[in-house]
């Protein structure tokens, strides 16, 4: 079977390997999609490679058929369509305070150990969802990120009604934004680059640059001087950072989906004055990829629309650099059938 291969300095390979032999528990995956992730991109860019061991198969984002089951594999059968919650928690620990999707000893599948950019792939049972038939294999491999949109949502409490400004228009904050939309509230997305601007307002959604506009006086006039409920921090820079305290409404809430690995500034009188509330949202839990599948298969939310190119595992190389070049884009599959 083939294989991509992260070989660090911003290089991938294919190689011919051989399937790995099942162990008790896991399932082979006949793999259908891969989608492209910003994690990918980090890794592409050799910011992980602390965690990530070249040579390795990465890629998280997937959908595809079950080929063979281990042995004490029980409620699943030779060709049912799934997805993967690509974590693997490890043991407990007391200070997890039952968290374990986020705990001590978790291993993200596709970063710490082999990922699904390859034809067949093993994983543990458990970590499998069950596709319905009317949802395509194509929007399977959306099923993680909208998931992290499920679960971004639900931890910040969003209730229909409320005003909610996401601070970043990328693939994360896009889903946030249509989840939140779907769910009732009031949305608006902050975002700089102006074909993702134009594409966000194609979906119906309401946009702010503030590169052109006060984001403060946007906000208010978006919200009648009620300012946000919500604030959804997704871009992951200092600005970002800087406005989320800016436009909350007394007692809202910012919930820090971006990833900020360097410490930055925060203006925490705001919290002291307003009485905001700050919420880590990091990955997802069961619930959320149960959700996320439903809503896909409603077919409610505009996720076609939301893939911007499909490629052949062989260009995947191609693809990265793309990513690169066009960061107006948003979801990249890898197709492996």
């Amino acid at each position: 079977m083939n294989a991509l291969f992260y070989e660090g300095n911003h290089s991938f390979n294919i190689k011919t390997i051989e399937k790995t032999p099942l162990q008790a528990g896991e399932v082979r995956l006949k793999m259908a999609y891969v989608g492209v992730c910003g994690t990918d991109v980090h890794i592409y860019h050799g910011k992980m490679d602390a965690r990530v061991k070249p040579p390795q198969i990465i890629g998280h984002e997937v959908s595809g058929v079950i080929e063979a089951i281990g042995e004490g594999v029980n409620g699943w059968a030779v060709g049912d369509k799934v997805t993967v919650r690509p974590l693997n928690p490890g043991p407990e620990v007391p200070a997890d305070n039952g968290q374990r999707h986020i705990g001590q000893h978790l291993k993200f599948i596709g970063i710490d150990s082999a990922g699904g950019m390859q034809q067949f792939w093993n994983v543990p049972a458990f970590t499998l969802h069950r596709l319905p038939e009317n949802l395509s294999l194509t929007l399977g491999a959306l099923i993680e990120p909208l998931a992290v949109a499920c679960h971004d949502v639900r931890l910040g409490e969003l209730q229909a009604g409320e005003h909610a400004v996401v601070i970043g228009g990328g693939p994360i904050g896009l889903l946030i934004a249509l989840v939140a939309r779907q769910k009732g509230a009031k949305v608006l997305v902050s975002e700089v680059n102006p074909h993702r601007i134009a594409f966000i307002q194609s979906l119906g959604i309401q946009t702010v640059n503030p590169l052109e506009q006060d984001l403060v006086e946007a906000v208010n006039a978006f919200s009648a001087g009620a300012m946000a409920d919500i604030v959804f921090e997704v871009s992951g820079v200092q600005a970002g950072v800087t406005a989320m305290t800016q436009i909350p409404r007394v007692r809202g809430r910012i919930v820090m989906v971006a990833i900020h690995s360097e410490p930055k500034a925060v203006d925490l009188f705001r919290f002291f004055w307003r009485e905001i509330k700050l919420i880590g949202a990091r990955v997802y839990e069961p619930v959320d990829f149960d959700e996320a599948i439903a809503l896909a298969a409603s077919g409610n939310l505009p996720l076609e629309k939301m893939i911007t190119q499909i490629s052949p595992l062989a260009a995947a190389q191609e693809v990265f650099e793309t990513i690169d070049k066009n960061p107006a884009g948003m979801k990249y599959l890898l197709e492996l059938a």
